[in-house]
């Protein structure tokens, strides 16, 4: 008699097992499945936002054109003479023939895709200058042109002096990309 019950025993926990194996093997697939679709969207979102244009922050012709129209702005001055209103709006330009980058090297960051730029700032103005703008033109190996990226430099660089601004990052650069040549494009004084 404890024979037959240890086989009715069995045989009910042997179902339950069973069902258990059936189940967990659903909840796989399921998770297994779930985390394809995800990983499906995140390529999808990741091909969409490559596509989208660039903002308009990272535009030198836009800055130009901004400070173009500052400075050929009307004054509203009867007597022709520079009011004070208009003084704050226009920034005193640097002049650039003093103002050279003398050495500089570049390298990739961020797993390849951002090009850090190292260079010295030399000034050789008698004032100091701020909000420097430097435009680095990145080239194929064989020179074709690939794409541009502007950045702005806040920090000051004093009158008669020096800087080296050491692995700024100027922004994503092409995979192919394989000389960069930065230069100067504007600077105010401090």
């Amino acid at each position: 008699m404890n024979a037959r019950l240890d086989r009715i025993g069995l045989r009910r926990f042997a179902g339950t097992g069973e069902r258990l194996a059936r189940a967990v093997t659903i909840a796989s697939v399921s998770f297994g499945r779930s985390l394809l679709w995800l990983l499906a969207a995140v390529i999808v979102g990741c091909g969409v936002w490559m596509l989208l244009p660039l903002s308009k922050g990272n535009s030198a012709e836009q800055v130009k054109s901004e400070v173009a129209a500052v400075e050929t702005a009307p004054s509203n001055d009867p007597a022709g003479s520079a009011s004070l209103a208009s003084e704050a709006q226009v920034p005193a330009m640097a002049d650039l023939g003093r103002l050279r980058i003398s050495s500089q090297t570049w390298r990739r960051g961020g797993l390849g895709s951002k090009a850090l730029v190292t260079f010295t700032l030399r000034n050789d103005n008698d004032y100091a200058v701020k909000d420097v703008e430097i435009v680095c033109a990145f080239a194929r190996r064989d020179g074709s042109h690939l794409t541009d990226r502007s950045r702005v430099l806040a920090d000051p660089v004093g009158m008669r002096s020096r800087k080296t601004y050491a692995r700024i990052p100027v922004g994503f650069v092409n995979v192919n990309a394989d000389q960069a040549k930065c230069s100067l494009v504007a600077a105010r004084r401090a």
